[in-house]
């Protein structure tokens, strides 16, 4: 019991290094050493717990976007307008975090097949998610257009993230709300 409750400890600590170090120096600029120094352990503790530092970047990805999941036991009792201000919240509440996600979806997920494969398993996740919960709100809409309809609101989201991280100044919140307004109208 011991050993397993040191392992949890030590993987927090290494979580908790990620997300300082994405906020320090960014992506590009962590590596394991930093890590490992960060969370004063050693490599090996590291891969124990982690294949690598793509999976403990992606692991921190994984609990920022659950943490702020307005129905995280999906029983499909979330609004569109939850889930929107949900995206939202993950972009201004842990900036680090979201640039992270941005980049990586941007860029690893074009070169790495992986890291490809999991981004588009969130991404079909969220869309389906989305379109549940336009469907909720919208019972006389055909579920091929719900569909259409979420695929465009996520994608138009993302896009929002990809100005939001060119642009220091960009009012993502503002236009994801103005965006929500447009495809599901009060």
């Amino acid at each position: 019991m011991a050993r397993y409750q040191a392992g949890i400890k030590t993987r927090e600590r290494i979580l908790d290094a990620v997300r300082t170090l994405l906020g320090e120096v960014g992506l590009d600029s962590v590596t394991v050493k930093g890590i490992c120094d960060q969370a004063e352990i050693k490599s090996g503790s590291f891969y124990n717990l982690f294949d690598s530092k793509e999976q403990a970047v992606l692991t921190v990805v994984r609990e920022a976007i659950t943490g702020i999941d307005p129905d995280p036991l999906h029983e499909g009792k979330d609004t569109i307008g939850e889930l929107v201000s949900a995206y939202i919240a993950f972009v201004e509440d842990t900036p680090e975090i979201a640039k992270t996600y941005v980049q990586i979806v941007a860029a690893s997920s074009v070169n790495d097949e992986t890291i490809r494969h999991r981004v588009l398993a969130h991404h079909r996740a969220r869309v389906d998610r989305f379109a549940e919960a336009l469907a909720r709100a919208q019972n006389s809409v055909s579920g091929t257009e719900i569909h259409a309809r979420a695929e465009m609101l996520v994608a138009a989201l993302n896009g929002l993230a990809f100005m939001w991280l060119l642009e220091d100044d960009f009012d993502f919140g503002g236009h994801a709300t103005r965006l929500l307004g447009d495809i599901v109208p009060a």
